[in-house]
């Protein structure tokens, strides 16, 4: 049943997303498409034009379903499916300087084949936890990936100090003198003045990409410039809490802001002009004592991407390179267990809105509108839900840490998967659980891998019959479907959503073929600019708000 439905699923979307535009078919496909008709997704600029979202950064989880349903089905096809779809941006949609016509801002219209984008931003590579597949591009062609991590470093990290910037030019030519040049190195301290933003959704997919350069094509320097890169992140924590950090610098004010409804970085650290007028201990402090920039800032946003894309990150990248990835693995076991142990509300099992320094901001009203909200608003506490508890089983799986496993404990348990004991070896699952979550399904199987204990394998096979019952519809309106989509009342399908991922996962468990499967690793692509809604007017959006839409 369950490998039926992923087969149907991945049948159909090769089918409805394909290139319908030109008689010799690109080997591309639509990021969506609607349920009823199968009209493809487009995205509508403000001046009234649509292009067709071919964006290749947001179907790496569809590339990795593809491959591991060759390998478990031996059918070829799924595989090469992929494999052109590589091919392809490689022959055609690779710059002079190396990157790919993909990212944050910027696709391939799948009707014309030209890269386009938001008019503001259509210029500039970005890539943010989006974790290319670059096992098969490697497989694919070593040469030029090679060239796109290359360019990709190139574009965005510079100097020194591996300053980092979320937005890289396309134009920006190689200099091999300064690529990878570690001998010029020189750590910033935590919290300088930049230009740039030091994101960490950005920094992770540097991080990740410099690192399997090193495991596929031997560049130590890229290794060692990866494992620096990270450590700057590390090295902004709190000291006392452990938490932290999105960003290990501040934005450098380069102009005086009108009002705070000026979100722009370029006014100044965003987290210190809305937030600092109340939460600050003295009176208009010097930018390297402050306590409140966006730096220290701990809320959902920040959280997923430091604990869950981070951690599992680091975790697949500590798993690849045993050998010298030490630092790294127990710098990930450190704040994975400051988090659990300073955020965690377990009556409620939520986690707080906070500073790093361990201040909590849960429900603390916003005196002025800024780039957290606007006045009146709250800070909300978030849950402590699968995607967390996931970071967590992985660390086991890696560690073995008895803390981790504590922490895994607790998760599990409040997540209604049953207690899993004091060790993981005599767990009591609950198999009557109702939970539908993939990556429920994923942070199960890390413990069966680890463990082989047979009742986490049941508790999986639960866990992906929900799954499947509740988000697999054979059927809508009376008509045909054949989709993973999130009700029957949703408008579009989403060629990378990960439920065929975590079904795949477990068949490769209940068929003992741990590597049939790649690491699920969080890869979370998007499209992101000036949209045209409905009523005439434009808004800033992602397109996961697209895939949100609903009949009712």
């Amino acid at each position: 049943m369950r490998l039926h439905a992923v087969t149907t699923h991945v049948r159909n979307i090769l089918h409805h997303a394909r290139d319908v535009y030109r008689d010799q078919a690109a080997p591309l496909l639509a990021n969506g498409f609607e349920v009823r008709g199968g009209a493809h997704l487009d995205w509508r600029f403000p001046d009234g034009g649509r292009s067709i979202i071919s964006n290749f950064s947001c179907q790496q989880n569809l590339m990795r379903i593809l491959h591991s349903l060759s390998a478990l089905t031996g059918d070829r096809h799924y595989r090469n499916v992929a494999a052109g779809n590589v091919e392809f941006y490689f022959r055609h949609l690779q710059s002079e300087h190396g990157l790919l016509r993909w990212g944050g801002h910027q696709f391939v219209d799948l009707r014309t084949l030209r890269a386009v984008g938001p008019s503001e931003k259509n210029h500039v590579h970005e890539l943010k936890n989006a974790f290319p597949y670059y096992e098969l591009m490697f497989e694919v062609d070593p040469m030029a990936t090679r060239r796109f991590i290359c360019g990709f470093w190139n574009a965005h990290v510079s100097g020194p100090t591996l300053e980092i910037s979320r937005h890289g030019k396309f134009d920006k030519a190689i200099d091999p003198r300064t690529l990878w040049n570690t001998a010029q190195y020189v750590r910033p301290e935590p919290y300088c003045e930049t230009k740039g933003l030091s994101f960490l959704s950005a920094g992770n997919d540097l991080i990740y990409a410099g690192a399997l350069l090193a495991r596929y094509a031997g560049n130590d320097a890229a290794w060692t410039s990866a494992r620096r890169l990270a450590a700057q992140f590390a090295s902004a924590r709190n000291p006392d809490t452990g938490l932290g950090a999105y960003q290990f610098s501040q934005p450098r004010q380069v102009e005086e802001a009108r009002s705070h409804d000026e979100t722009r970085s370029h006014f100044g650290d965003r987290a210190q002009r809305q937030l600092g007028p109340e939460l600050e201990t003295s009176p208009r402090p010097a930018p390297h004592q402050r306590r409140v920039l966006e730096a220290t800032m701990l809320l959902e946003s920040q959280a997923r991407s430091i604990y869950s894309c981070n951690a599992l990150m680091q975790l697949e990248v500590a798993a690849r390179l045993p050998a010298r990835s030490g630092g790294l693995l127990a710098s990930t076991i450190d704040g994975l267990l400051a988090f659990k142990r300073h955020a965690h509300v377990a009556e409620t099992n939520t986690f707080r809105a906070m500073l790093t320094d361990g201040t909590d901001l849960t429900d603390f009203v916003l005196l002025r509108n800024g780039y957290y909200g606007s006045a009146g608003g709250r800070l909300p506490p978030y849950p402590a839900n699968c995607l967390y508890l996931l970071s967590y089983t992985r660390a086991y799986r890696v560690t073995g840490n008895g803390a981790i496993w504590q922490a895994v404990r607790d998760l599990a348990l409040s997540n209604g998967m049953g207690d899993w004991g004091a060790s993981h070896g005599a767990p009591s699952v609950n198999l009557a659980t109702t939970l539908a979550d993939p990556l429920a399904i994923f942070a199960v199987l890390d413990i069966y891998w680890k463990t082989s204990a047979a009742a986490y394998l049941d508790l999986a096979r639960v866990i992906g019959n929900n799954l499947c019952e509740r988000y697999f519809f054979r059927h809508i309106d009376g008509r045909p479907a054949g989709y993973f989509i999130p009700s029957k009342d949703h408008v579009y399908v989403n060629v990378d959503t990960i439920e065929p991922y975590a079904l795949l996962a477990l068949q490769a468990a209940i068929e003992g073929r741990e590597r049939a499967v790649p690491t699920f690793i969080n890869a979370a692509g998007y499209t992101e600019g000036e949209y045209l809604l409905a009523d005439g007017s434009s808004k800033t959006l992602q397109d996961r708000v697209l895939y949100e839409s609903t009949l009712r």
